[in-house]
């Protein structure tokens, strides 16, 4: 809607209605010194249709992933957005939807909330998952805080191959509360070295993070880890690719304790990197402590299924000083987006989407190992992304492939070992044989010298 200023009746009115001259004796309260003098350098106002022009050639400047061929990854995929979910969650009633206080006229965001957290579970093996959180970044800071509230630590170890976000989040989420963060070192295989690990879990642990895959795409030895964080009274925490989990041992099944990570590609389109969609669900032992709040089904007086808020651990009626969290919103409508996208794939829809994954990712792997020069550095399984090792800086690549209209990859110089030739690149379900073959051939290009021709 076109924003319409008041008129200068509608401010006399407004300023009779409240006893006051004019618009400036709102501020008479505030000091003179600091109260602005004069006029602001401002320029003339537009009107609504040169307003309106100007961004629609400013946004013509833009090009965004449907004009580009994208191998991004690192955290955030390019993935297949069914039509239907931008359809359902448009609706009013879901758009507008509040916090689900009131059971009584809330029974449908309840129901979707309450689909989303049996997703969860079921996908993890997990007991319990809430209503979801604001990214998979913020969702591991609130699981390792559940880990050391529970273990009453104060020290968590974070792998040295975790996506670099992540650790950016929860290095400054635990800054304040006196966290000691411990490095596990890196393999030459780019999976954590377990022995390593081994000598930096002791008994002042309370947490080990482990990352399966890992940021470089890798699949993560999830048993020998969880088995070496158990030794030491450490719970695990795994942050996990959602879509891996169709084809991957679930996080049960190796032993987690806690469990979170980033639902985007489950129906939510990529954009410009947000708004995500994070998730956290942990054993039945750790309920409690799990931000945000959970929702229930349940049965009424007259025998009528019905869903309500059972957990809130944070809310605005509760003490603060009782919280055990600073989440208390979560993505309502992003949860809904992808509970619509889960709904629509159903069970062997998902493991066919994960299989999808792993066919192109070896056809890309196929595809890059021809050209010469190229090499693989790690040479163990990986789910739908990998490192790829050129002989020239992936960083030039990276921005000559941009004016060949392909988002190539993430550079990877100074990650974990990985060096200035290093390029993370990612295939989802939405690349075709084309995409790739793309990739190929303009990498190709670059490597032949013909950038400066082709461009």
């Amino acid at each position: 809607m076109p924003y319409v200023p008041h008129t200068p009746e509608d401010i006399r009115s407004m300023l009779d209605t409240i006893g006051l001259d004019q618009v400036d004796d709102l501020f008479a309260a505030l000091p003179e010194a600091v109260r602005f003098q004069g006029e602001l350098d401002l320029p003339d106002g537009l009107t609504e249709e040169e307003v309106r022009r100007f961004f629609i050639k400013a946004a013509a400047r833009n090009h965004g992933q449907l004009e580009l061929t994208s191998f991004l990854g690192g955290g955030v995929y390019d993935a297949i957005v069914p039509a239907a979910c931008d359809a359902i969650i448009s609706r009013s009633e879901f758009m507008t939807a509040y916090t689900p206080y009131q059971p009584e006229v809330s029974q449908g965001t309840l129901q979707a909330i309450y689909e989303w957290q049996t997703y969860i579970c079921r996908l993890t093996g997990m007991d319990v998952s809430n209503a979801s959180m604001y990214d998979g970044a913020t969702a591991l800071s609130e699981a390792v805080s559940m880990a050391l509230a529970a273990k009453r630590k104060k020290t968590v170890v974070l792998p040295a191959n975790l996506n670099p976000r992540y650790r950016r989040v929860v290095t400054t989420s635990m800054r304040g509360e006196g966290i000691t963060i411990v490095d596990a070192p890196v393999a030459f295989d780019g999976t954590v070295d377990i022995a390593a690990l081994t000598g930096v879990v002791d008994g002042d642990v309370g947490a080990v993070v482990l990352q399966n895959p890992n940021y470089l795409g890798l699949v993560e030895r999830t048993n020998e880890i969880q088995a070496v964080a158990a030794a030491a009274g450490a719970l695990t925490v795994a942050v996990v690719n959602p879509v891996a989990l169709s084809v991957l041992q679930t996080p049960a099944e190796f032993g987690a304790d806690i469990v979170c990570g980033e639902a985007q590609p489950f129906g939510i389109a990529s954009s410009w990197g947000g708004p995500l969609l994070g998730f956290i669900a942990c054993t039945d032992a750790h309920k409690r402590r799990l931000p945000g709040r959970v929702v229930g089904r349940t049965t009424d007086s007259r025998g009528q299924e019905g869903y309500v808020l059972t957990l809130q651990t944070r809310e605005q009626h509760i003490r603060r000083e009782k919280a055990t969290s600073n989440i208390c919103s979560n993505q309502g409508l992003n949860a809904m987006c992808a509970t619509v996208y889960l709904s629509m794939l159903g069970t062997e829809g998902l493991q066919e989407l994960g299989e999808s994954n792993l066919t192109r990712a070896a056809a890309l792997r196929r595809r890059l190992g021809k050209i010469d020069g190229v090499e693989f550095p790690f040479a163990g399984p990986v789910f739908n992304e990998m490192v790829v090792r050129l002989p020239r800086p992936a960083a030039e690549f990276r921005a000559y492939a941009r004016t060949r209209g392909v988002l190539a990859g993430i550079p990877l110089d100074g990650f974990a070992e990985c060096g200035a030739g290093d390029l993370l690149v990612a295939v989802t379900e939405k690349r075709t044989a084309v995409d790739i073959d793309l990739l190929g051939e303009v990498l190709a290009d670059f490597l032949a010298g013909r950038e400066e021709v082709s461009s």
